[in-house]
């Protein structure tokens, strides 16, 4: 015989019901926030109800009490309504948690179990593309690149992903003294006419970068820029292994794998997410 369940004493059910109002409260709250902000953070009363579906009454009740708390404010001649200095305090406090070191250690790990490949994140330094994070799987591929490693921005996936996608002055001069000391016939390699902005365009169209062999003789790898909430390019996760069993086609596994974990990444750092993320 089954034991009967405890029946809720006549006081605890209001209770219970209060509790998940609230809750169903603070849901739609955010919501508000979360549409303001998805709607460049300033918006018409009309608009934002729009945006989250919602009718312009029930959405004005909840944006009094969010401009009572400081989350939201309104502007007196438009009667536009946008996000308020508390929002904006907690928008710093977010961007300063905002290492992509930090960030990129787990998904790291995680795309070196899936791929069964070494993985790395570098930033860039003062001397180029410096690997900063490293994984290795259980049969790694014998190379010599450890963290403190600096890659090259002509030759390696992880400099063509910060040449393509990094508009820096900096940069640009550091590929240019790159190619003027590089041989003839690595130079024959690249575009005759514009070496470097090539390269950029290249990346750019694929939306990472991909090489066989260029840096290091059997070895292949792919790399995707990560972007900070300014739209900066602040680390490239990198994929590589032996050219024999390392698919380096953009389309392919692998390259697919970078550049959706690059793309979390970014979001994470506070990019916008686009549909698909």
């Amino acid at each position: 015989m089954r034991p009967s369940l405890p029946t809720p004493s006549d006081d605890a059910v209001p209770r219970l019901r209060e509790r998940r109002q609230r809750v169903q409260s603070a849901v739609t709250g955010m919501a508000v926030l979360k549409g303001l902000a998805a709607l460049g953070g300033r918006a018409s009363l009309t608009a934002l109800a729009g945006r989250i579906g919602e009718s312009p009454p029930k959405v004005h009740r909840y944006l009094v009490s969010l401009i009572e708390e400081g989350l939201v404010a309104q502007e007196a001649n438009s009667q536009q309504y946008h996000l308020g200095v508390e929002a904006l305090q907690i928008g710093l406090a977010a961007m300063r948690q905002g290492d992509p070191l930090r960030v990129a250690e787990p998904a790291l790990a995680q795309l070196r179990e899936a791929l069964e490949v070494t993985c790395f994140v570098a930033v860039m330094g003062n001397r180029g593309p410096t690997i900063v994070r490293i994984e290795e799987p259980a049969l790694p591929v014998i190379v010599n690149v450890r963290a403190g490693s600096v890659m090259p921005l002509l030759w390696s996936a992880t400099g063509r992903a910060f040449l393509g996608f990094a508009d820096d002055a900096t940069v640009r001069s550091l590929a240019e003294a790159e190619l003027a000391a590089t041989t003839p016939a690595a130079r024959a390699t690249l575009d005759p006419r514009d070496p470097i902005g090539e390269l950029q365009r290249t990346v750019r169209a694929q939306g990472c970068a991909a090489v066989r062999d260029t840096n290091l003789k059997g070895i292949s790898a792919i790399a995707a820029p990560v972007f900070d909430y300014t739209g900066r390019v602040c680390a490239v996760l990198t994929a590589l292994g032996a050219t024999g069993g390392f698919d380096a086609s953009v389309d392919g596994s692998i390259g697919l794998a970078v550049r959706r974990h690059a793309r979390a990444l970014s979001v994470q750092l506070g990019q916008p997410a686009r549909p698909g993320d």
